[in-house]
């Protein structure tokens, strides 16, 4: 198997791409400081490199390439961000080549796929670095031509010059444009002016994708390569007695059984350096299937851990040691646990007004309780990792979305100083969080430095569902009180969960209601948690949105016309300074979506409808639901979405991007969660864990989007977390009763759910 282009160093790639004739290579920093690489000694021969974070790559020949400095999982950051540069630099999209960038966390920043910032963080300096090459090259076609550089203009990766009549490509004045100052203050193109921003381009690695070609981290390959898996405890709260590999040792193809450790006692670990359990067994072979029959033969004696401290630090705040329970946890303890937690008194994390005095007054309180179960990522490609490593050096290649935050930890535990390790990125077969945390990465590393070869680190699915890192589970407690006029008069919300609770305090209804508290509490496990797309929020969002709708049948109100009301409030006389939603545009996605679905119009009213909106990450999701009953069983036969994530870059790629996430959000609402027993998970792959399948799908999914002038927010996350709320509201109205624990679809199949 060839080994993808992503494997180049960053050396040889730079050595590699000087062709015959000279070129032009431009970068960009993080902060946009344009400044030549050339005076940091950086040139390659025939051009020169100016770093300004990210890669555009101009040969004689006008062959164009831009690199996406993104890791990408299938929010499809390869096309989209690209295409920042090549609006500004005046190409033909048709033409362009694009590569993923080498990872280089000095100069490229940290280069995270999370958080729904990429195009929100790279819109500017992706822009300014595609105007500053156009610049560039007028500016050397304007010397060559003798004319004034105002009257050189550019259309689709040629320069031209009206007066003489004379023409040429990008590439012909390449070098020479190499050699000039690069400009600063670029003034960047107005959105009505944009030609590929906001036009809908397919996928660039869309043919390699549905061909097969090895772009992912379980298809690399090297020459020599061996096999590792490792066996974990069954269970949190136990860790490595003994082990008797002597079986294992005779199977064919077998090299090495050893334990491994992976942090040292007292290590400092950074904000992603999470793992679950610090010492795994490990086996080592020539291939996948033989280990995976070796691992069979083992021996081992598992025991309880106790209590354990961790050192945590990384930069967000001062170091501290954090008690690690020791308790085998089970799922019927762990909700009697969440309940008397619920009952104590909370930290207080918002208060306007005398909440306590308005409930005392209420002449009716409604109170409702739900509940989430810890969730799976499930990405389709378990954890995997690539490495070598020598006593002089480290490669790493494989998938991970945060390369910048694990080198650090990987110069610690190797003892290497950075500049010693390359990693490199493939594409990842799904992300949503789980890639974030590095320690397979620094696991296949040390396997590699134990055996001295070259080593491919890989989770079979049992193995990924039962490491940990999960969404957390959780609980919260919404009251609200309402006068004799059944006007909203106070709001409270109590939400705790295990580790930690789920609540944004400063986000809506806050700023809605002159009364209103919101506390947190949280309870210590060794349940290892992580980022699951929107932490929090994709909790938060389902109990909050099916309260307010439970909130506005009684008060006598349409559902989308309480929001409304309490969204006119904020705007025109807000409670609080810290409210951090705009209600207009919070407003605006309800207003699209009611008309876009036609919400209270007669022909519809054969669906169970339920609505839900939310704000997270910077943008504004709502979604319709339309659920009918199908066999029995609840259906969502139909979904209309409303998104305001400020300019849309690629149309179609949006529009899928919130599709998955509404498919995403049904299933997890209906099927999503774990289970265990005595610190044990009870479900271990997708027979047990249920996923909702293809004819489970809605039929049709609605996307609209608010047409503003906006810069780029976040898309990856935010249609995610109202999906379940949404699912919420339209099951009570198909059901004719509020489910409050999720997943429904287990409720939905005891007599008396329906």
């Amino acid at each position: 198997m060839t080994t993808p282009t992503t494997s180049m160093t960053r050396r040889s790639f730079l050595k590699s791409s000087a062709l015959a004739g000279g070129g032009l290579m431009l970068s960009f920093t993080w902060l946009s400081a344009f400044t030549p690489a050339g005076r940091e000694k950086e040139m390659a021969p025939g051009g020169q490199w100016v770093e300004i974070n990210g890669y555009v790559k101009i040969t004689p020949d006008n062959v164009i390439k831009i690199l996406n400095p993104n890791p990408e999982f299938g929010q499809n950051v390869m096309t989209s961000l690209p295409m920042m540069i090549a609006e500004e630099l005046d190409v033909d999209w048709q033409k362009i080549v694009v590569e993923m960038g080498p990872h280089d966390n000095a100069k490229l920043g940290p280069q995270f796929t999370g958080g729904s910032n990429s195009m929100r963080m790279y819109w500017k300096p992706l822009r300014e670095a595609g105007a500053a090459v156009r610049q560039m090259l007028r500016t050397a076609a304007a010397q060559a031509w003798a004319v004034p550089v105002e009257e050189v203009t550019t259309k689709a990766g040629m320069l031209h010059h009206a007066k003489s009549r004379k023409s040429a490509t990008y590439g012909s004045f390449a070098s020479q444009a190499a050699s000039l100052p690069v400009p600063k203050g670029m003034k960047l193109k107005a959105p009505k002016d944009f030609t590929v921003v906001s036009r809908s381009k397919k996928n660039v690695e869309g043919q390699k994708i549905v061909s097969g070609k090895p772009l992912f981290g379980i298809d690399y390959q090297q020459p020599g390569m061996l096999i590792a898996m490792a066996e974990h405890p069954p269970g949190f709260g136990m860790k490595l007695k003994s082990f008797d590999a002597t079986e294992a040792l005779k199977m064919p193809g077998i090299k090495d059984v050893f334990r491994q450790q992976l942090y040292a006692e007292g290590f400092e670990q950074g904000g992603f350096d999470t793992r679950s359990f610090n010492e795994l067994l490990v086996v080592v072979g020539n291939t996948t299937w033989q280990v995976m029959q070796a691992r069979k033969k083992l021996k081992v004696q598992w025991e309880p851990a106790g209590d354990t401290k961790d050192t945590m630090g990384g930069g967000r705040g001062p170091k501290r040691e954090v008690v690690v329970p020791g308790e085998l946890e089970s799922t019927d303890a762990q909700l009697r646990n969440m309940k008397d937690y619920a009952a104590k008194p909370a930290q207080q994390l918002r208060r306007d007004g005398d909440p306590e005095t308005a409930f005392k007054n209420a002449a009716t309180v409604i109170e409702r309780t739900c509940h989430g179960p810890f969730l799976a990522h499930n990405c389709m490609e378990p954890m995997n990792f690539f490495a070598h490593v020598t006593d002089e050096k480290a490669l790493l290649v494989g998938p991970l979305q945060a390369p910048g935050w694990t080198e650090p930890t990987l110069a610690k535990v190797l003892n290497l100083p950075a500049d010693k390790i390359e990693i490199q990125m493939t594409r990842m077969g799904g992300g949503f969080g789980r890639r974030a945390y590095g320690h397979y990465l620094t696991e296949a590393a040390l396997i590699s430095r134990k055996v001295k070869a070259p080593v491919k680190l890989v989770y079979t699915r049992e193995d990924d569902m039962t490491y940990g890192i999960y969404r957390p589970m959780y609980t919260a407690t919404y009251r609200a009180a309402l006068d004799a006029n059944k006007d909203l008069i106070a709001f409270h919300v109590k939400g705790g969960g295990i580790p930690e609770h789920p609540i944004h305090a400063n986000r809506f209804p806050a700023g809605a209601v002159d009364n209103y508290l919101a506390e947190g509490w949280e309870i210590p496990s060794n349940i290892t948690i992580g980022a699951f797309r929107a932490p929090r929020s994709n909790f938060n969002a389902a109990a909050e949105q099916s309260f307010l709708d439970e909130l506005a049948e009684a008060m006598g109100k349409d559902p989308i016309e309480l929001r409304l009301e309490l969204l006119k409030r904020a705007k025109e006389n807000p409670v609080g300074k810290n409210n951090d939603y705009d209600a207009d545009r919070y407003a605006g996605i309800l207003k699209l979506v009611r008309d876009k679905s036609g919400w209270n119009q007669p022909e519809n009213k054969k669906y169970s409808r339920g609505v839900a909106a939310y704000f997270c990450h910077n943008s504004y999701a709502a979604h319709v639901v339309d659920m009918v009953m199908r066999d029995g069983q609840p259906y969502v036969e139909r979904v209309f979405s409303a998104i305001d994530c400020g300019i849309v870059i690629n149309p179609d790629a949006a529009t899928n991007m919130v599709q998955g996430a509404v498919v995403d959000g049904i299933g997890n609402a209906f099927y999503g969660g774990l289970t265990l027993k005595n610190g044990a998970v009870e479900q271990t792959n997708f027979y047990n864990y249920r996923l909702i399948r293809m004819h489970e799908a809605p039929q049709k999914i609605d996307v609209h989007f608010v047409q503003n002038d906006i810069d780029p927010t976040g898309l990856g996350e935010p249609p995610f977390p109202p999906v379940f709320g949404a699912v919420a509201n339209a099951l009570y109205k198909a059901a004719g009763k509020r489910f409050y624990q999720q997943p429904f679809g287990p409720q939905l199949n005891t007599p008396t759910a329906l």
